[in-house]
């Protein structure tokens, strides 16, 4: 992986040497503004509405609108005075419990791996931290901004997710004087939620609109032609006891369908052992199974519906300032 930051842990008078790596990648398609009559690329010009001219980057000053239309300029010596050093430390404020932060705060998620010198101190910190049931909270600069920050365990490693300060988090204003919920209700919400409640298998969840677009793209690329299906209609809701029974009738038959699928998946795994065990006892009515389980593989192979193996192009970046 690209490394984006180097520099250290630090915490108490131990140091621990890492190097930073982006935990996640965008695969949205980036599209290009493009002239319609030729189909190339446009160019942005900076121009300057009051003196009907083309700007050069030279000429640009950042200026911050205190009232409309009316702007203070900086100058890059009043932005260099207040900017903070890149600091190469990672420096751990406070041991937590992970339930205390509120998922609202995080930003973006990077890998910290450890140097080659600090493997044995990285995995102290690790199985520590993980034997404590605690995350660390630290403060680090970036690109001449300082973040705050958490350090917790993640498949045997470090990840680091920056977040976002208390003035930057946004409140709700709702008032609920008015509502009032009756017991059958929660009884039958509570009942509509036990009845959605599955193990977290993120490889089920899929992007279903990225697909879509993979799809026209390719369709496009091909010459071939695209077809987008109708997304399904959502009942009217008329009442909500009538939602909340019609809800609880669909996902218990879903839920009983789940059970079956397990039940069969449970059979198969079986005969799978059975056969294992005594794979010189083939019969014909086991070969007869096999031959029905490959067909209904077939069957299954040919109901997918047809994916896209296109994949989001990659742009060039510059690296981080002092990686």
């Amino acid at each position: 992986m690209h490394t984006l930051w180097k520099g250290s842990i630090s915490f108490g008078l131990v140091n621990v040497p890492v190097k930073m790596h982006a935990a996640t990648e965008s695969q949205e398609f980036k599209f290009n503004f493009l002239h319609k009559e030729c189909q190339n690329r446009i160019r942005s010009i900076k121009k300057c509405p009051t003196c009907d001219l083309e700007v050069d980057a030279a000429d640009l000053v950042k200026g911050y609108e205190y009232e409309k239309d009316r702007f203070v300029v900086l100058n890059d010596e009043d932005l260099a005075s207040l900017e903070q050093p890149m600091s190469r430390s990672i420096d751990i404020l406070d041991f937590i419990n992970l339930q205390e932060i509120d998922p609202i705060y995080y930003q973006k998620s990077y890998y910290l791996s450890p140097e080659e010198t600090a493997q044995k101190a990285y995995r102290l910190l690790c199985q520590a931290m993980e034997e404590s049931g605690k995350v660390a909270l630290a403060r680090i600069t970036m690109r001449s901004k300082q973040h705050l920050a958490c350090l917790r365990v993640f498949e045997q490693g470090l990840v680091m997710e920056t977040m976002h300060y208390p003035k930057e988090i946004r409140h709700m204003d709702f008032v609920w004087d008015r509502v009032v919920l009756t017991e059958v209700e929660m009884t039958m919400a509570r009942q509509l939620i036990d009845n959605l409640a599955r193990p977290f298998e993120p490889e089920k969840y899929r992007d279903e609109l990225h697909e879509k677009m993979a799809l026209l793209i390719e369709s496009r690329v091909t010459g071939e032609t695209f077809k987008v299906e109708a997304p399904t209609k959502g009942g009217k809701v008329v009442d909500l006891m009538e939602a909340l029974r019609a809800s609880i009738a669909q996902t218990e038959k879903e839920k009983g369908q789940l059970k079956d699928k397990g039940k069969d998946q449970d059979r198969t795994k079986d005969r799978t052992k059975d056969r294992t065990k005594d794979r010189t006892k083939v019969k014909a009515n086991e070969a007869s199974d096999e031959g029905n389980d490959i067909g209904s593989d077939l069957e299954q192979v040919n109901t997918e519906k047809q994916e896209s193996t296109l994949t989001p192009r990659k742009r060039t970046t510059r690296r981080a300032k002092g990686a």
